[in-house]
């Protein structure tokens, strides 16, 4: 407990961001119930279970009482200023209390129910707030828990732990605490998000960041809001040592937008926040269990000594009592990008030692029933390759934890070889984890208090400790601050001759090229240029597919028939004569930067060309982006081997390739006019980089706020 003079002299050193939110002095619940059918009952009970820290008023117009607390009229019967004003009444009643609120000198509100009618009432509820220097949770929201603060004001069991949640899902928050209390964890701080009129996602997890009782922040986000500033957080928040694992909807207008360009149908939402993610040091998750999971093994590793940085997979060393275990075990952890590899001559003998004859002492290790007849054969195994500095992780697989389910009267044993464990892996400083047949026994229980992850699942700690190692070797790219440079001609139009004009003043090499509308005019073009050249359909998003493309023309009549079939099947009304160009050992690459809603201008690269689709083998990233980022993109492609140079081949000019990405995002962030750009393909070779198609799409008319 915390008395008020303690906590006042905090805050006069300076409030944490929030604090009104998290640890007010005072909270008001209107619309308090004795009714536990009723919201207002459990905010009211929560709120009452931390007034021994700070001064807790229960307003109801009707009058009554809680657990010996009278219920006051309203706002204005207070014997003094609320700091943080809970509301829960009706829809229609909510201004009339925030009204109320702010005339009495709240600074906070959560409001449980709908600010309103709708988006616009929401609106104005929340530039009310923050006019008088106030914040706003909600509306439609769960509400705020702070276990280390002792506030309690949503519904359900929230277990104390070191975890800090974020979510626009109050459903999803039990799901997930539920699944940490089996685990023996909770949470830190649990902010329900609601429509997020004010606190946003972002506000609340800069909280997180700052709160040291905090080790690990979870968050589920469906709307991103500015999306840049969130990506800023969760750089900061991998930097301070608390990564971000991020929930949220897999939803994607792909489909709509594929007519528009290639880009548009490579680029989903979620690919989006996947890149924002790997770039900015988070972990992006699938489920609820998978957010449990991963943070329990970053609580592990957190407290473990840090080990030499490195690009290179984490080791695993995996123990099991039996064959078929071991040997799946090894194969979840290799098949997520972890080594496990073969154990010096030194530790298998160390090993062998301990262990019967024809026991398997490489990696994984086989007890070969050593654990069932003496279990602390399981901590002595475990101790040797924790300390054998050979692995990062040891993976204890199988049955122990069960074995006083079948013999009660081992259950004294089996708890003093999991502490045993426990010791060795906090001695070594290396991460034990285990994965077991049992649950809930009282050896888990131990292993458990002690902070060393059990799983019920191989596949379970395998992806946990692969996530794990992935934030730790994240090498963090924070999003370019800044608003796009005004554009000294914006673009009017997205057709190839314009958006190929514009990318050549960004430096994009273009082959030699003139515009047409009749055939003769094409042969005259083809004559200056020289044969044999390419004849381009213009106004078509899909040339290829539509007919409105023929190349290697080599002669006039070539061209001239080409041109004849082509306006046939597309009916343009003009054309590009273009030179042909075929540098030797080249790859087609597909670049791309489409205007997200919330994160801006996003870029794409990928093979490319008319498989781009097929293939799906593209990068994304924030625009703009440092060449040295750009290579790292390219290089992170499956197929990136085709420009490293495959079977012989000559490697392409990589540098070239990179120039000519961060060229087109530059040119996508001073065009905020264009909702897409894109170069399809861009033909990189030995001896350059060169684009040989571009189109733009206009950026609609704005829509309307929700």
């Amino acid at each position: 407990m915390v008395s008020l003079t303690a906590r006042d002299t905090e805050r006069a050193a300076g409030p944490g961001p929030l604090d009104t939110l998290f640890d007010p002095r005072s909270v008001a619940v209107v619309g308090a119930s004795d009714n536990p059918e009723k919201w207002g009952y459990w905010l009211a009970s929560g709120a009452l279970a931390g007034r021994h820290r700070r001064t807790v008023h229960l307003i109801n117009r009707r009058g009554g009482a809680l657990d010996g607390t009278p219920f006051l009229p309203d706002l204005a019967a207070l014997p003094s200023a609320p700091e943080h004003v809970v509301v829960a009444v009706p829809a229609p009643h909510v201004r009339t209390v925030v009204t109320d609120g702010l005339a009495a000198g709240a600074r906070c509100f959560t409001v449980i129910t709908s600010g309103g009618a709708g988006a616009d009432e929401e609106r104005a509820l929340a530039s009310a707030v923050t006019g008088h220097g106030a914040r706003l949770l909600g509306p439609n929201c769960m509400g705020v828990v702070d276990t280390t603060a002792e506030l309690c004001l949503s519904w359900g069991d929230f277990p104390a732990g070191q975890v800090g949640l974020a979510s626009q899902s109050g459903n999803l928050a039990l799901e997930i605490g539920r699944l940490l209390a089996r685990a023996g964890q909770g949470f830190s701080r649990f902010v329900s998000l609601g429509n997020q009129r004010d606190i946003d996602a972002t506000d609340a997890l800069e909280a997180l960041i700052h709160h040291e009782p905090t080790k690990v922040i979870a968050a589920y986000v469906e709307d991103f809001r500015d999306g840049r500033r969130l990506a800023r957080a969760l750089a900061t928040a991998h930097a301070a040592g608390k990564p971000v694992l991020l929930l949220t909807l897999g939803r994607s207008e792909a489909s709509g937008r594929a007519a528009a360009s290639h880009t548009g149908a490579l680029v989903s939402a979620r690919a989006t926040v996947a890149a924002v993610c790997r770039d900015a040091g988070g972990l992006l998750l699938e489920s609820a269990g998978e957010v449990v999971d991963a943070a329990l093994c970053l609580l592990a590793g957190a407290a473990t000594r840090r080990r030499a940085t490195g690009a290179r997979p984490a080791r695993v060393a995996v123990v099991g009592d039996s064959g078929g275990q071991g040997a799946l075990a090894a194969d979840a952890f290799a098949a997520r990008g972890l080594d496990v590899p073969a154990l010096s001559e030194h530790t298998r003998a160390a090993v062998a030692a301990r262990l019967p004859p024809g026991a398997g002492c490489g990696n994984p290790v086989d007890l070969a029933g050593a654990g069932e007849a003496q279990l602390d054969t399981y901590a002595r195994i475990a101790r040797v390759l924790l300390c054998s500095g050979e692995a990062e992780a040891v993976v204890l697989t199988g049955y122990f934890g069960d074995y006083a389910t079948a013999n009660p009267a081992q259950e004294h044993h089996e708890c003093a070889v999991a502490g045993q464990l426990a010791d060795a892996a906090e001695e070594s400083g290396r991460m034990l984890l285990v994965h077991t047949m049992a649950r809930d026994t009282a050896a888990l229980t131990v292993l458990r208090e002690r902070g060393i992850p059990v799983y019920e699942r191989i596949e379970n700690a395998a992806t946990a400790l692969a996530g794990t190692e992935r934030v730790r070797t994240a090498s963090s790219v924070p999003p370019a601050p800044g608003q796009p440079a005004p554009a000294p001609d914006p673009v009017t139009d997205g057709g190839y001759r314009t958006a190929r004009e514009m990318l050549r003043g960004y430096g994009l090499t273009f082959p030699d090229a003139e515009f047409v509308r009749t055939a003769d005019e094409a042969v005259q073009a083809a004559r200056r240029i020289g044969h044999p050249v390419v004849l381009k359909a213009m106004g078509l998003a899909h040339k290829t597919e539509a007919g409105g493309v023929a190349l290697g023309l080599g002669d006039e009549h070539a061209l001239r028939s080409a041109f004849t079939a082509m306006r046939a099947a597309t009916g343009a009304a003009e054309y590009a004569v273009e030179a042909m160009v075929t540098p030797p050992d080249a790859v087609e690459l597909i670049a791309g930067v489409r205007q997200d809603p919330a994160f801006g201008p996003v870029l794409m690269a990928g093979i490319g060309g008319v498989r781009a689709e097929l293939l799906g083998d593209v990068v994304l990233a924030l625009a703009p982006v440092s060449l040295e980022h750009a290579r790292d993109l390219l290089g992170s492609l499956r197929h990136a081997p085709l420009l490293a140079g495959w079977r012989g081949a000559p490697a392409v000019d990589l540098d070239a390739a990179a120039h000519a990405l961060c060229a087109l995002a530059r040119a996508a962030v001073d065009h905020p006019e264009l909702t897409e750009l894109e170069v399809n393909p861009l033909l990189v070779h030995p001896g350059g980089a060169l684009a040989l198609d571009a189109h733009a799409v206009l950026t609609p008319t704005e829509r309307p706020r929700t």
